[in-house]
C-alpha cells in the first residue's frame, strides 16, 4: 500500500457482495475513476463470485468476505449487500483499518448507523455512503442554480413519489419490502435518496413528523408515508411517498422568493426553473455510470485530491430522519433486530 500525506496514491477496491447494483451502477466506477481499481471481489456464492470476476476483468474473488478483507492487495471496501448486514460487514472492515463505502441506506436504523460511525471513529478511517445524488452532474446542476439565487431565497419544498403497486408473490418478495432486511419499504429504499439530496441542497432537517400506513397488505413495510419537516435555515417541506398508485409521479418542487425548481429524484427529464421571465427546460442526464462521479470524489479525498460531499456522517442525518417518519409504524408491526 503506497500512501501520500494526504492518502493514498491509488486505491485498490474489493467489494463484498456482487450483486445487480454492482452490474453497471457502480462496480464500473471503480474501475472507471482515476486513481482507482477494482482487484477483488466476494459473494457468498463462490460460482457467482468467479462468474463477476470474470465478466468484469477481476483478478481475485472469493467467497468468504473476511477473506477479501485481510488480503493485503484491497486497500478499501465497497459493501454493496442488502442493509442488514452493512453494519456488520463495516465494522469488520474498520477494524481491519481500511476505509468503506458502503451502499445506501448506510444502515436499517440509526443506531446501527451511528455503531458503524463510531467503530471508524475509533479505527481513524473513514465512512463514505453510496448517496450518489450528491455528486451527479444533474444534482451538481440543481445546486448551482439554487447558491446562484436563480430562484431567490428558498422557503419550501414539496416531494411527491408515487408509484404502482408491485406484483410479487408473498413468498418472493424482494428484500427491499422486507423490513427484517431493509429496515423499511420502498420509502426507505427510494425515499432516503430524496431526503439526502434535500439535505445536500438545503442544509440538515432539523424537525420531522410523519404517518406511515400501509393500505395495499402486499408485504409487512409501510406502503405510504407523509411528511413535514423544517430544515436548519428555517425552510418548510412535506413530502408523499405512495406506493400503491395508478400512475408514477416523481417531483420535488423547490419555492424561492423569485422563483421555483422541479426536478425528479429518479427521472431524466430536464429541470423545469420558473421565474418572472417565463420557464426555462434545463437538460441534467444521468452519466453512464451512475455513482461514478461519486466514487471519484471518495477516490479523491483518499488520495488527497479532493473532498466526498457523502459520508457516515451525512448519512446518519438521513437515518434519524427516516427513523422518525416510520417510528410509530415501526414500534407497532416491525422489527429490524
Amino acid at each position: 500500500m503506497t500512501t501520500t500525506p494526504h492518502g493514498f496514491e491509488h486505491v485498490r477496491w474489493g467489494i463484498i457482495g456482487v450483486g445487480d447494483v454492482t452490474e453497471r451502477k457502480s462496480g464500473p466506477g471503480l474501475q472507471r475513476a482515476e486513481r482507482s481499481s477494482l482487484v477483488a471481489v466476494m459473494r457468498r456464492d463462490g460460482a457467482k463470485a468467479a462468474d463477476y470476476a470474470r465478466r468484469h476483468g477481476v483478478a481475485r474473488w472469493y467467497d468468504d468476505a473476511d477473506a477479501l478483507i485481510a488480503d493485503p492487495d484491497v486497500d478499501a471496501v465497497y459493501v454493496a449487500t442488502p442493509p442488514d448486514s452493512h453494519r456488520d460487514y463495516a465494522v469488520r472492515v474498520a477494524a481491519a483499518g481500511k476505509p468503506v463505502y458502503v451502499e445506501k441506506p448506510i444502515a436499517r436504523t440509526a443506531d446501527e448507523a451511528q455503531e458503524m460511525l463510531t467503530a471508524f471513529e475509533h479505527a481513524g478511517v473513514p465512512l463514505f455512503v453510496a448517496y450518489y445524488r450528491r455528486a451527479m452532474p444533474r444534482f451538481v446542476r440543481v445546486k448551482e442554480l439554487l447558491d446562484g439565487g436563480a430562484i431567490g431565497t428558498v422557503r419550501a419544498v414539496s416531494v411527491r413519489t408515487q408509484k404502482p403497486a408491485g406484483m410479487w408473490e408473498p413468498e418472493h418478495l424482494p428484500w427491499r419490502v422486507q423490513p427484517e432486511i431493509s429496515g423499511g419499504g420502498l420509502f426507505v429504499d427510494l425515499g432516503s435518496h430524496t431526503l439526502d439530496l434535500l439535505d445536500h441542497l438545503l442544509g440538515p432537517i432539523t424537525t420531522v413528523t410523519g404517518v406511515a400506513t400501509n393500505l395495499a397488505g402486499q408485504y409487512p413495510a409501510e406502503d405510504h408515508v407523509a411528511a413535514t419537516f423544517a430544515f436548519a435555515s428555517g425552510v418548510v417541506g412535506t413530502g408523499l411517498w405512495a406506493f400503491d398508485a395508478a400512475v408514477d409521479e416523481d417531483s420535488v418542487d423547490i419555492v424561492g422568493t423569485a422563483g421555483s425548481l422541479r426536478f425528479s429524484s429518479f427521472g431524466v427529464e430536464p429541470l423545469l426553473l420558473r421565474t418572472a421571465d417565463g420557464e426555462q427546460h434545463i437538460d441534467a442526464p444521468y452519466p453512464e455510470v451512475v455513482q461514478q462521479p461519486l466514487i471519484q470524489l471518495v477516490v479523491d479525498e483518499l488520495t488527497g485530491h479532493g473532498t466526498s460531499p457523502s459520508t457516515g456522517e451525512s448519512a446518519l442525518r438521513t437515518a434519524r430522519v427516516v427513523d422518525a417518519v416510520l417510528a410509530d409504524y415501526r414500534a407497532q408491526h416491525t422489527t429490524t433486530r
